[in-house]
């Protein structure tokens, strides 16, 4: 089933122009990552340091091998060092309702 990761985060504030290239550069790896079916960046109107990333998965399988590729020295990335708080939130898309 196709899972969909919605990943809040908070820049910090002094990182806010960086967000962007910082951003890109991230996401060419999670874009690039098995399973993936894309993903889309949404900078929030009201708040310039409030970004989510709405990631969608082949499958749940898919998304844990991305996180668990993440936490390796392989798959880091600069994003922690703008990134104040972050929230990962999983969906499964229900075809079925």
């Amino acid at each position: 089933m196709t899972t969909i990761a919605i990943l809040e985060l908070t820049i910090k504030p002094e990182n806010v122009a960086d967000a962007p290239a910082i951003l890109t550069e991230t996401l060419e790896a999670t874009r690039a990552f098995e399973g993936n079916l894309g993903c889309e960046v949404l900078f929030d109107n009201a708040d310039e340091t409030h970004v989510s990333i709405v990631e969608r998965w082949e499958s749940v399988e898919n998304d844990n091998a991305y996180r668990a590729f993440r936490q390796t020295p392989e798959g880091s990335s600069r994003l922690g060092t703008i990134v104040a708080d972050r929230k990962l939130t999983l969906y499964t898309v229900r075809d079925d309702i």
